[in-house]
């Protein structure tokens, strides 16, 4: 996770150095500085802060990988990867709940947008807990 974290946080000090040095483009421009992309590239660099302040926080409780060690070769990565489910439905559901919603909110009908919302938390709700009920129960 150290690399990850690496590059998220590398990532983020290039869109804070990007962000100064369009202010300071735009600032000697004709209508001074044009505030929408520099805020934008300040939001890109704090997003990628904090994706690289979560895999830095996570690397301290998961156990080394060989991502991590710098001589470390390809086949010290092979093995079993997880466990990912082969048969849900539920990232469907909630991809198509979710483009519901947006047409139903870029259209004002709040009413249809408001009662995807719960068909949206409901199919999350279905994916997390999928393994803990039903069959499937371990």
């Amino acid at each position: 996770m150290k690399v990850e974290a690496r590059i998220f946080e590398i990532l983020a000090m290039f869109f804070v150095v990007m962000g100064i040095i369009y202010a300071i483009c735009t600032f000697f421009y004709r209508t001074g500085v044009e505030w929408t992309g520099a805020v934008c590239m300040f939001f890109a660099g704090g997003l990628a802060l904090i994706a690289g302040t979560y895999f830095r926080f996570v690397a301290r409780r998961v156990e080394i990988r060989p991502e991590d060690y710098e001589d470390a070769e390809v086949e010290d990565g092979a093995g079993e990867l997880g466990f990912f489910s082969p048969h849900s439905y539920w990232p469907i559901m909630i991809a198509g709940a979710a483009a519901l919603f947006a047409v139903g909110f870029a259209s004002a009908n709040l009413w249809f947008a408001i009662a995807l919302v719960f068909v949206i938390i409901g199919s999350v709700a279905g994916l997390v807990f999928e393994y803990h009920v039903g069959p499937e129960k371990h």
